[in-house]
């Protein structure tokens, strides 16, 4: 999928429009929400077209920060409504895209497997060892929007976002949730 035509224009319009600024939600992020999308879904026995549509969704699930952070969710529907349906894309098909995408939404609500494989792969770093990094790289994303205004609120924030965080997948659950919960400790010990 990321090499479809689909999935090369959306890749080539994040990489050129995105604001510099956004040092988290940027196309590294995508491509790993899509390599993640990939490893759970295999796990989790998905094939054919349930899984390309889960992967459309991964490269698409975030494109709406080309028009900003609020709402994102509802504009990357938007680009999926205004750029799937050149590509062959059906009404039913974007409709599912779409549900998949509105599932990420902050808190996450997946109604489906799908979303449950696109949910978990979106919060994948909160249980790996790169779970600094990530959110360090989310902090100065939010703290260049005003946000958030300093680290000792970041941390808290982050400690109560992890803590009432749960995966859905059971590959997911099994594969991540004990180095989340050494994150957790991390923050705890950095009160």
């Amino acid at each position: 999928m990321q090499n479809s035509p689909e999935g090369k224009y959306i890749v080539d319009k994040l990489q050129k429009d995105l604001p510099a600024h956004l040092l988290y939600h940027n196309l590294d992020h995508t491509l790993d929400v899509y390599q993640c999308t990939q490893s759970i879904a295999a796990a989790e026995n998905v094939t054919g077209k349930a899984l390309d549509l889960i992967l459309v969704a991964a490269l698409y699930h975030d494109s709406g920060y080309l028009r900003g952070r609020k709402g994102h969710e509802e504009h990357s529907c938007d680009i999926v409504q205004e750029t799937l349906p050149a590509y062959g894309y059906t009404p039913q098909e974007i409709a599912e895209i779409c549900k998949l995408i509105m599932a990420t939404q902050i808190p996450q609500r997946p109604e489906s497997l799908g979303g449950q494989i696109l949910c978990d792969a979106d919060l994948d770093y909160l249980g790996r060892n790169d779970f600094e990094e990530k959110a360090h790289n989310l902090y100065l994303e939010m703290h260049a929007e005003g946000l958030i205004s300093n680290e000792a609120d970041w941390n808290k924030l982050q400690l109560d976002f992890l803590q009432q965080h749960h995966y859905f997948t059971r590959t997911a659950v099994d594969s991540r949730n004990a180095a989340k919960e050494n994150n957790i400790n991390a923050l705890k010990a950095e009160k």
